[in-house]
């Protein structure tokens, strides 16, 4: 008798572990600030907008001047992720395994994903989400080219350190893709000793100047569109509304979202979903420094690929109702602010989209609009009316 004859007498050994990396964390929800959870939707921020000034009095019987304090609104808006994983019944019973247990941490590792896409590059973004950090760090042009991932590029004056210091914050940590610890290994001085590694036996501890850096890992990172992101994570704060729900379903239907036709009808054929919720929103609120008033810079700033993200020119042109035009106007793209020069021109860099912008400046009457970037350059005419 060979194998082959008792071949189907001869038992399987079956290992009771899968085989599987564990679920990686957002990013996002590592390094940011946890605000309280929403108790709505909507959650307005107070935030500092304009400084107060002092002044030196001019004699004994000088005039002393008036100065003033203001505040702004920011707003978090919740949005939802979601999940439904469809199983037949006979599979869950006749499985080995703990399917349901083994599928929510990967749907919880799947929303974390999403959420870090959409904060740092617009992944997919909501329409209630504002720009993203890599958006927003590039009309404040904290934003570093060339590719190339050098002492200079990273640590030098120009540096992304540099341009976070520059608009008023320190650097307390940053992320990146997995590939980018080859780069740091990489870099040499100029008799070629490794930088970042000075033996070949050790771990490498992965921080610049202090700061932590984190890769990565669940797959969020766009390494095309970025390959460092840094800044103060502090200013980054998110909240909850609805902590992560699951609940089975069975007696539903479920419809294509597109389609609307019916894909599974769970009583029907024997089947139970597993429908798992979140609802979340972030912020960067941008509060005014003494090195950063006008709140137009960033608290983030990344380093390019060597090719980078194909962007429009959006110029904003702003006028009062005479067609004077108006200095010192901020705009709001989401989040992303700029200050029109004496010709009343504010020009934004953004990737094709639809955005909603908002058009201020003391003494004149708010305007918004929403804009549409395509193929080509756009121009944008705003006209800001006196308060009468």
């Amino acid at each position: 008798m060979n194998r082959e004859n008792v071949e189907a007498l001869i038992q399987e050994q079956i290992i009771s572990n899968i085989e599987q990396e564990l679920p990686k964390n957002s990013v996002v929800m590592s390094l940011g600030r946890k605000l309280a959870n929403m108790t709505s939707k909507q959650t307005r921020i107070p935030v500092l907008d304009l400084l107060p000034m002092a002044y030196f009095v001019d004699g004994d019987t000088g005039f002393k001047r008036t100065t003033v304090q203001a505040w702004d609104k920011v707003y978090i808006t919740a949005e939802e992720m979601a999940a439904i994983v469809p199983i037949p019944e006979a599979v869950l019973e006749d499985s080995s395994y703990d399917i349901m247990g083994e599928v929510q941490p990967r749907i919880f590792e799947a929303m974390g994903a999403l959420a870090d896409g959409a904060v740092f590059f617009g992944a997919n973004k909501p329409l209630g989400w504002g720009a993203d950090l890599i958006t927003r760090a590039r009309q404040a042009g904290n934003n570093v080219t060339g590719g190339a991932v050098t002492y200079d590029t990273l640590l030098g004056e120009d540096g992304v350190f540099g341009k976070v210091e520059t608009a008023g914050y320190g650097v307390n940590g940053g992320v990146a893709d997995l590939t980018l610890k080859a780069k740091l290994r990489g870099i040499k001085d100029d008799v070629q000793n490794p930088i970042f590694k000075t033996d070949m036996q050790g771990s490498t501890p992965y921080s610049l100047d202090g700061a932590p850096l984190t890769f990565a890992e669940n797959g969020s990172f766009d390494k095309t569109k970025a390959l460092l992101i840094v800044g103060d994570w502090s200013k980054l704060v998110w909240a909850i509304r609805q902590d992560v729900t699951v609940k089975v379903l069975t007696e539903s239907v479920i419809q294509d979202p597109v389609s609307k036709e019916i894909i599974y009808n769970l009583s029907q054929q024997d089947m139970i979903a597993l429908r798992v919720v979140m609802r979340l929103g972030w912020a960067l609120p941008n509060p005014a420094t003494r090195l950063n008033a006008d709140r137009i810079n960033c608290p983030f700033a990344y380093l390019e690929p060597a090719t980078a993200e194909t962007t429009k020119a959006v110029t904003f042109t702003v006028t009062d109702g005479d067609s004077a035009d108006v200095e010192g106007a901020r705009i709001d793209v989401e989040g992303a602010k700029l200050k029109t020069d004496s010709s009343g021109e504010a020009i934004f860099n953004l990737r094709a989209g639809t955005y909603n912008y908002k058009a201020t400046k003391s003494g004149y009457v708010t305007a918004s609009g929403t804009f549409t970037v395509a193929g080509s350059a756009v121009s944008v005419a705003v006209t800001l009316n006196a308060v009468s």
